[in-house]
Parts: structure tokens; C-alpha cells; sequence
């Protein structure tokens, strides 16, 4: 009978760090900040050119702060989060989605997304390079995505400066 009882406590225990490893529950608690400055160029070169920006709007968790995309003077381009919060989570993303605005999980899956990688924190500024063959006119909208979960944290939709 003891030897029942020690299977059953380590399938219990499996289980158990089965679920922690894939809810991480302790990030419900746990903030991710960052501080990035915005990336700087050479004196020689071009001040960054902004080229569009929208506000945050709520998905399954609120999410504030602004997503502006810049073309830095040599050339590249950057998407810079700021005043930025959302929630923490297991395996969040930053997408570009190919839609005008997300505001389900669906329209993220069927529109199409480009990855620009993982969440750096739930709260503060941020940068992420943007590849050179992103089209602009087509992804339209910067989603915070839940991997894990398939689920929308956020969307900005962005609006082209003129």
C-alpha cells in the first residue's frame, strides 16, 4: 500500500509542476520592468524620422502606452513601446499583424502576423528592430500575443504620420 501511495504523490507532483511550468501563475504578481532608451545614431547622421503611431487598447488584459514605429538615420527602422503596461505572462510576443486593429484572438490568427520577438517587460519602454522587408501599409497594427495561450493581451492600431 505504501508503495501505491508514493506513485500517487509522484504523479500528484508531476502534475503539479506540470501546470505551474505552463500557467506560471506567479507572474500574475510578478512585474517585468525595463527602461530602454530610444537607440541613438551617429551625430553625422539623420534625427529619426517617426512613421507611425497608435495608443494601446485593451484585448483579454488591459494594455496601455504608445507603439511608434521610427526610421532611425541609417535607415533602420525601430517599433518603441512607451509608457507601456500590460500584464505578465508566460511566453508573450510583440506582432505586427496585418489588419488595421485586433481586438479578438481570431482576426490575429486569420490576418497574418510578423513576429519582432519576445516581450522584453510588461511595464516600461522598449525597442524592437523592425526587419527591413516589413511592409508598413500592410501590418498595420503592433499585438501583444500570449503564445502559450493563443490570446490578444493588446493592440495598437497604428496611423501613418505625414
Amino acid at each position: 500500500m505504501s508503495s501505491r501511495k508514493l506513485i500517487v504523490a509522484a504523479v500528484v507532483l508531476i502534475a503539479l509542476a506540470g501546470a505551474w511550468y505552463a500557467f506560471r501563475p506567479e507572474r500574475l504578481f510578478i512585474n517585468q520592468k525595463v527602461n530602454e532608451q530610444f537607440p541613438t545614431a551617429s551625430a553625422a547622421a539623420m534625427a529619426p524620422m517617426k512613421l507611425a503611431s497608435g495608443e494601446f487598447h485593451a484585448g483579454a488584459h488591459e494594455t496601455k502606452g504608445t507603439a511608434t514605429i521610427f526610421q532611425l538615420g541609417d535607415g533602420k527602422r525601430t517599433l518603441r513601446l512607451t509608457n507601456f503596461a500590460t500584464s505578465n505572462g508566460p511566453d508573450v510576443h510583440v506582432y505586427f499583424v496585418a489588419a488595421p486593429d485586433a481586438k479578438d484572438n481570431d482576426t490575429v490568427k486569420s490576418a497574418g502576423f510578423i513576429e519582432l520577438g519576445s516581450l522584453k517587460g510588461n511595464i516600461g519602454d522598449q525597442n524592437y528592430d523592425v526587419p527591413a522587408n516589413v511592409d508598413l501599409a500592410k501590418y498595420r497594427a503592433v499585438t501583444i500575443w500570449c503564445a502559450r495561450f493563443n490570446v490578444n493581451f493588446g493592440t495598437a492600431p497604428l496611423t501613418v504620420q505625414n
